[in-house]
């Protein structure tokens, strides 16, 4: 290379060097100038010292931590840190990508192909308790398990109906819905939402009184396509002191008859009992099955004592077996075909994230960055007619193609029949058995090993379409899947309505009515946001 040709190089790569530091100054020049605290402590670029880290927390699925990374991250610590962010995007042509905890299962919290702000809110986790009043007040950046700490700190005889991973931010999963449980009983998280607070895409915060079709969209209709939920006002629910969870264990072969009256009875089941469903392999270690073999468990929770839940298991499920006995057993064994134990409510929470119910309560509160990393693909179906022998054979045919499958099976019934499709954003009601979560992770992100593992999923995905609901093939958002579509360039909402009635059937359109009067301009977007009604550029 001539002399000639290094210098054109080296004034090139400052030119543009000059370029990013230019853009860098003018983002942060225009914050300092919105802001009335000294916010730019809190933003941090890829230079920055703990950039990196905060980054590769907020990745809970690991598959794009060498992707497409943000200009800035924010991290307010104040509520009124987040308008200058949003006003100095819109100028600077920056997107915003909302973080609250992570757990998007296609990442669109922290990446983008555009330049875009990472907003984090995980500084902002206040909450407010009034036991008189039955209410919780919550900032979005607090986890379910910090939320369900705090309850379980002031009272015995409350909780609140949301997710059963304590890791998950409250702003997505209550936003997209918030399944659990116990939602057979009190409905979903989202359907717990007696107010909140946003800030639209001016910086005005609105809260309920100010704005009901808005309060109406984002309880179930994915809250970062409105604006940014601050936080939400939540509506406890009372429980007894003592709740009993139990898991059953079985080899699919042979035990097939299980599981389909599992599917014919659990959303008629009493609405204070909640059994779910999981096959998957490795349900038995090697001394009791191969490790290819296919099993199923069923994992329950019986709002109430053990004494009340023995009769009803041996009026619907002698089958499982359960004994009182079986709940005061010490030293159970991880494989055991069944275990059972009586525990207050912040206990079961421990046991449906597969801890110890009586580990400590302060990993409620864990924070760590996983030195293992999983890497994982997701999707969802609903379900309306029970699964006919043809399609469990398929599905165990497949399930012994692949290393680490799942599918997860949960109820409807109760609660969640009695409340309209209407009634807020997400549509799946009355009429539908249960949802399944079809699940597949992997130890190795190569691109060979994660197009194997995505094919694996997709191909399950379309045999299982003559079990499922139709018309459209239906799916919760909080199992976010681009292979459902997604947004085209121009943001249209007839191309959004291909997979967003998916999501939320006929509530879509409503949904891009409310966007269309909140968020014209379409600010808030990603692959999957709802787009303005009729938006064309």
């Amino acid at each position: 290379m001539g002399s000639l040709q290094i210098f054109s190089v080296l004034f090139f790569s400052l030119f543009l060097a000059k370029c990013y530091y230019s853009k860098e100054e003018d983002f942060l020049q225009c914050l300092s100038k919105y802001s009335e605290t000294n916010i730019t402590q809190n933003i941090y670029t890829p230079g920055s010292p703990i950039y990196s880290s905060i980054l590769e927390y907020a990745q809970k699925n690991p598959r794009w931590l060498n992707s497409s990374h943000p200009n800035f991250i924010a991290s307010p610590k104040e509520e009124s840190d987040i308008r200058p962010v949003i006003l100095c995007s819109k100028k600077k042509g920056l997107q915003i990508k909302i973080k609250s905890g992570g757990h998007d299962y296609e990442g669109i919290s922290y990446r983008s192909e555009s330049p875009f702000v990472m907003l984090d809110l995980s500084n902002l986790n206040k909450i407010k308790i009034d036991l008189k009043e039955e209410t919780i007040w919550v900032q979005t950046g607090a986890t379910l398990g910090q939320l369900y700490y705090a309850i379980a700190k002031k009272s015995k005889v409350h909780a609140f109906p949301a997710g059963v991973c304590f890791s998950v931010g409250t702003g997505g999963i209550i936003s997209g819905g918030g399944l659990g449980a116990l939602m057979r009983k009190f409905g979903l998280a989202a359907d717990n939402v007696v107010d909140a607070h946003v800030m639209d895409v001016n910086g005005k915060i609105l809260d309920r009184k100010m704005n009901e079709d808005l309060f109406w969209a984002i309880r179930g209709g994915g809250g970062a396509s409105f604006g940014v939920i601050l936080a939400w006002k939540l509506k406890l629910v009372r429980i007894p002191e003592k709740l009993t969870v139990f898991t059953i264990r079985r080899e699919l072969e042979g035990n097939l008859t299980l599981l389909r009256k599992w599917e014919n009875i659990a959303h008629q089941l009493p609405e204070d009992l909640f059994v779910r469903a999981f096959v998957q392999k490795g349900v038995f270690s090697e001394g009791n099955a191969t490790k290819n073999h296919v099993g199923f468990y069923f994992q329950g929770q019986y709002i109430g004592p053990v004494d009340e839940l023995i009769p009803l298991l041996n009026q619907y499920f002698p089958e499982f077996n359960l004994e009182r006995k079986d709940c005061f057993k010490e030293n159970i064994t991880a494989d055991a075909e069944k275990e059972c134990f009586e525990v207050p409510w912040i206990r079961s929470v421990l046991y449906f994230s597969w801890r110890n119910p009586n580990d400590s309560l302060e990993v409620l509160l864990e924070k760590s960055i996983p030195t293992h990393k999983n890497y994982n693909k997701g999707t969802s179906d609903f379900v309306k007619t029970p699964i006919p022998e043809s399609g469990w054979e398929m599905i165990e045919k497949l399930f012994r193609e692949e290393e680490r499958p799942q599918m997860v099976f949960e109820p409807f019934g109760g609660k969640m029949y009695e409340i309209s499709e209407s009634e807020i954003p997400f549509p799946h009601r009355k009429g539908n058995l249960y949802t399944i979560q079809y699940f597949v992770s992997w130890d190795n992100n190569s691109e060979s090993i994660s197009s194997q593992k995505i094919g694996w999923i997709r191909k399950l995905y379309k045999e299982m379409e003559p079990y499922v609901a139709k018309s459209p093939r239906t799916a919760y958002l909080n199992y976010r899947d681009f292979g459902l579509g997604t947004n085209e360039e121009d943001y249209s909402y007839s191309k959004a309505k291909i997979w967003g009635e998916k999501y939320f059937k006929g509530n879509f359109e409503r949904l891009a009515k409310v966007k269309s009067k909140v968020d014209l301009k379409n600010f808030f977007r990603s692959e999957q946001s709802v787009t303005p009604y009729q938006l064309s550029y």
